[in-house]
């Protein structure tokens, strides 16, 4: 098992970096599909899941609806319900949803894109949460946020990779994460930019009541080893950021790349921050075409997070799941595996199931492996692994937006289910 980790982040390592080292170019317009031989396009004519209510019912586009596609300006809405059932949330529901735009000419500017949920667990859990990914005219700025609201609970294992399910500890906290980054374009599709970063848990406690393992929970260990209040934990600063993205469309990319370094600063005592911290978080992503139609391909992604100075809260540290989206990692729940520096590689095989485009599949293998500095464990020394396989429903054809259906598994008996509007990434 080691060796096949290894292996696959190797294999995304080198992807990535051949992709990130290519030339940065303007990228296609971003509302551009791959397109069929001339004697097949009627056939192959995308379709979305409204569009097959329609049909079903008879019913044909107006002029005024055909007017409104071809408006680039005309807002791209899709809305989905949201179940799963995660070891960390135990069954989910809730609802998703995305609006999608062109901010200026599409053959200049990049699809906008902002994705909300609002989801209730068995758990008695309750999130909220907003993030985006926004392109002004001809992409002189590009705006990102990931807000988060969290009344919610989550076990606790440890440091490392090598942990097992029997130590976990469960607690209980509510969570605010405010983070917004602003770029500015500085020639073809580099961008550079600032960010402001605000992230505080709240009420914290013991799942049970009068838990006997709480005074022995790696929470509260680690808290206590670095003078870390136990109720509450807040880190807030600021960033600088490079950007590097030729993805021919963020929501489903066909191709390009993405790469991303951001250089995070916490300070004690700004809002209430409770330690002086620096954390380095890198992104590569990179797709790649196993037909001219796109219809079958390959997508890697490989994700950096490393404490580089200072002492990070408990529940700030690198974590699996923790990305912006939460698609990482995917069958194991949020938090399961922590430490002081994680990396993260994934490899995913994406087909289209009908010709139109309205189903498709994906089959996908990850690995995380993070470090416990404390136990002496460094990165590679152990992995956790997972795979799995799901569905995709295409329920917006302009702005190629899917519903996933992903099933998870990881070592130890984890599994996931997991829906969610847009691709994992």
């Amino acid at each position: 098992m080691i060796q096949l980790a290894r292996l696959l982040l190797v294999t995304i390592l080198l992807v990535a970096a051949s992709a990130t080292g290519a030339p940065a170019q303007q990228p296609p317009d971003p509302g551009a599909r791959s397109q069929p031989p001339p004697d097949q396009a009627e056939a192959v004519q995308t379709t979305d899941v409204f569009d097959l209510l329609r049909k079903l019912r008879h019913k044909e586009l107006t002029e005024a609806e055909r007017a409104a596609e071809k408006d680039y300006q005309k807002r791209m809405i899709a809305f989905a319900p949201v179940v799963g059932a995660k070891p960390s949330s135990g069954v989910l529901v809730g609802v998703a949803g995305n609006v999608a735009s062109f901010r200026g000419d599409p053959k200049t500017t990049r699809i906008s894109s902002a994705v909300a949920s609002l989801t209730f667990s068995s758990k008695k859990q309750t999130s909220l949460t907003a993030r985006f990914g926004l392109f002004t005219r001809d992409d002189r700025w590009h705006v990102e946020g990931d807000n988060r609201f969290l009344w919610t609970s989550q076990d606790t294992y440890g440091l490392g990779t090598g942990t097992t399910s029997a130590d976990g500890v469960n607690m209980k906290y509510d969570y605010v994460r405010i983070y917004e980054t602003a770029f500015r374009r500085l020639r073809g599709s580099v961008f550079a930019g600032a960010g402001f970063h605000f992230s505080a848990h709240t009420d914290v406690r013991p799942g049970e009541d009068a838990d006997p393992a709480w005074e022995e929970s790696p929470y509260v260990v680690y808290s206590q080893q670095h003078g870390f209040p136990l109720e509450s934990q807040t880190s807030a600063g600021a960033s600088l950021n490079l950007l590097a993205d030729t993805r021919d469309n963020a929501i489903d990319p066909e191709r390009g790349w993405l790469g991303r370094a951001s250089y995070r600063m916490f300070f004690n005592g700004a809002l209430g921050g409770d330690s002086t911290w620096q954390q380095l978080y890198l992104d590569a992503r990179t797709y790649t075409k196993l037909t001219k139609d796109a219809r079958h391909m390959l997508a890697f992604w490989l994700l950096g997070d490393f404490v580089v100075g200072g002492v990070a809260p408990y529940l700030d540290l690198p974590a699996t799941g923790m990305d912006t989206y939460g698609r990482s990692a995917r069958g194991y729940s949020e938090g399961r595996f922590r430490g002081e520096r994680l990396l993260y590689g994934e490899v995913e095989y994406r087909a289209t199931l009908m010709r139109n485009g309205l189903l498709g599949m994906v089959a996908f293998l990850n690995t995380t492996t993070i470090t416990n500095v404390q136990q002496g464990e460094k990165l590679f020394d152990s992995f956790a692994s997972a795979g799995g396989a799901g569905l995709r429903l295409l329920i917006n054809r302009r702005s190629k937006t899917n519903l996933c259906l992903d099933f998870g598994f990881g070592k130890q008996g984890s599994r996931g289910v997991y829906l969610a509007v847009q691709e994992a990434f």
